[in-house]
């Protein structure tokens, strides 16, 4: 991080907040606080420090009280998009505390979607940071500035912003509505009070109008990662890589450019427990294409249209693929504990696309036990087993689970990979680790058939942000930032009666109910409160079977728009809820009086 300065007049209300979060009983620390005079480390804030001390704050307390200062400076316009905050070096030697006090607060601020970091470069607010929220936020930040005592008032303070922020807590009843306020008005949305400031489109928002007034929608279908969340250095570096590649006379190698396969081989052996021969490595133009591929070939072998085993519910668009290119779909139910393989003994298919490491869109992780059955099913049925490892890169709860590939030891699976959650699906950029033997040579007949489909100077740059490190850099930032969004909707959700799935990894989470509202209902009601998600059943092959849902994608949404998604999600359950309750149940005449026939 930099040490490019916020100006002296932002410096100043920042440590001056800082204090009055404080707020000590006995009146010190308090030197300078409306003074017009910053305080300095030899008075006020000295005392504020020792104070904090002297009563046992921990870390996390002091993190605490920084986070929620610079949330309300946020909230209450003081800082605004794309201000710099101080250095966390230049910060924590103003306030005399420690710098990794100041480094896990920032961490904690551009989990939450409110700053971004980036190395080499000043913190900066993000755009949009406020809107959602502004109003309540520029609430509780000036409430908490003027009660409480000791070490308490901090963590009263850090509470009182973070609700500021969007968190409601005790279910439907505070979840908000919409109506005249908007969505989760009662939440500090826009139209909870004059002044609010405007929420701006999130990246790749579609602008809504309701009555001539433009407004943001917050998109959270799943499938979109935090691509802005790349190092812009690390970025532009790897492009002019690929643009400083010397020009050829020639076409380019369509199983992928060699030093982009030598790298997947690398990133394969780190992350994913295998080490595959770098002529085992195909390039494809994303995992539809990859799956469109793995049908030719299987096609070119048996000389009729393969049947293939899918999860339903599944990956829809892999679905599409398969049948678009000519396989037959067989659908197999999921179980806790991935693909049911009792179902799955009981046909017979050429192959079985599976998700194991994190079922799509449900959510379940194949235990090791159940992969080794998968297995050994499929070297003696003679299936191939298509490991889709769609977003292996991000688990949250326990340990990573070993790829299909790297317990495969008879040659059945089909290993699947790519950079569209990862980095950007706009690249189009994924790639096929194939088993040894026929099926192998097949794939890869089919491949210099079709010739190369990913640009060469795509595949330098992918290969440069491997090579460089760049790209396990990345992966640990968006980790920490999905992390903290996984756990706000577990957080948002207990004791609303949803049940929230999916949340072990990946990007999205999968919201099912008791009652009779369809997803549908809910996904068009949320969609007029301008909130885009996903219906459950639209992943279903064999309909009726995964039960009413949603599926919320949180990748590329900052805190503040999550927290105002979930609260016109809530709000849609609870109306959608209400109604099918009374056309179920209407009520009977009063009693004395007859229906009126018309």
């Amino acid at each position: 991080m930099g040490d490019d300065p916020l100006g002296q007049d932002l410096a100043e209300d920042l440590r001056i907040g800082l204090l009055a979060l404080a707020d000590p009983a006995d009146g010190e620390g308090r030197e300078g606080v409306g003074s017009g005079h910053a305080p300095t480390l030899g008075s006020a804030l000295d005392q504020y420090v020792d104070q904090i001390g002297a009563h046992g704050v921990d870390q996390s307390s002091k993190v605490g009280v920084v986070v929620a200062r610079v949330r309300g400076l946020v909230h209450d316009g003081t800082l605004g998009a794309e201000d710099p905050l101080p250095s966390t070096r230049a910060l924590a030697a103003e306030l005399g505390v420690a710098r990794g006090t100041v480094v896990a607060a920032y961490e904690q601020l551009d989990g939450e979607g409110y700053i971004r970091t980036r190395q080499g470069a000043a913190a900066r607010v993000v755009a949009g940071a406020a809107g959602a929220h502004g109003a309540a936020g520029a609430a509780s930040a000036g409430a908490s500035s003027g009660s409480g005592s000791g070490s308490g008032s901090a963590s009263a303070s850090a509470s009182a912003s973070a609700s500021g922020a969007g968190a409601v807590g005790g279910g439907w009843d505070g979840a908000g509505s919409v109506g005249a306020g908007g969505p989760g008005a009662g939440a500090g949305a826009p139209g909870a009070g004059a002044g609010a400031p405007a929420a701006a489109p999130a990246a790749g928002a579609v602008p809504a109008h309701d009555g001539g007034v433009q407004r943001a929608v917050v998109d959270c279908r799943p499938g979109i990662p935090a691509v802005t969340a790349i190092s812009e250095r690390d970025w532009r570096a790897a492009w002019r890589a690929a643009a400083s590649a010397p020009l050829r006379n020639g076409l380019s190698d369509p199983t992928g450019l060699l030093a982009l396969r030598e790298q997947v081989v690398v990133q394969l052996g780190l992350a994913r427990g295998f080490t595959p021969s770098v002529s085992e490595v195909v390039v494809a133009a994303g995992t539809s294409e990859a799956l469109s591929l793995l049908v030719e070939a299987l096609r070119a072998r048996l000389g009729r249209p393969p049947r293939i085993a899918v999860e339903d519910p599944g990956y829809r668009s892999g679905h599409r693929a398969l049948t678009s290119a000519g396989a037959e779909l067989v659908a197999v139910p999921v179980t806790a504990d991935g693909i049911d393989l009792d179902v799955l003994a009981s046909t017979t298919v050429d192959a079985v696309l599976v998700s194991p490491t994190h079922q799509y869109p449900l959510g379940s992780v194949m235990p090791v036990g159940h992969r080794l059955a998968l297995l050994a099913h499929a070297a003696r049925t003679g299936t191939v087993v298509v490991e889709d490892d769609y977003d292996s890169e991000f688990r949250h709860r326990g340990r990573p689970v070993p790829a299909l590939a790297a317990l495969d030891t008879a040659g059945v699976v089909v290993h699947l990979g790519g950079f569209s959650k990862t980095l950007d699906p706009r690249l189009r950029c994924a790639y096929v680790v194939l088993p040894p033997g026929p099926l192998g040579a097949a794939v890869v007949t089919a491949r210099r058939a079709r010739g190369a489909v990913v640009a060469e100077p795509v595949q330098v740059a992918v290969a440069h942000l491997l090579r460089t490190g760049a790209f396990r850099r990345h992966l640990g930032r968006v980790r920490r930032d999905y992390a903290h969004r996984r756990d706000r909707i577990a957080r948002r959700l207990a004791d609303t009666g949803l049940e929230a799935r999916a949340l072990t990894g990946g990007l999205h989470a999968v919201l099912t109910w008791p009652g009779p509202a369809t997803g549908a209902a809910v996904v068009a009601r949320a969609e007029a409160g301008g909130v885009l998600v996903s219906d459950l059943a639209d992943y279903e092959v064999e309909r009726g079977r995964s039960g009413d849902g949603v599926v919320v994608g949180y990748g590329a949404v900052t805190l503040p728009e999550l927290d105002r998604a979930l609260d016109v999600v809530l709000a849609a359950v609870r109306t959608e809820r209400a109604a099918g309750a009374r056309a179920a149940d209407p009520q009977p005449p009063a009693p004395g009086r007859e229906r009126v026939r018309r």
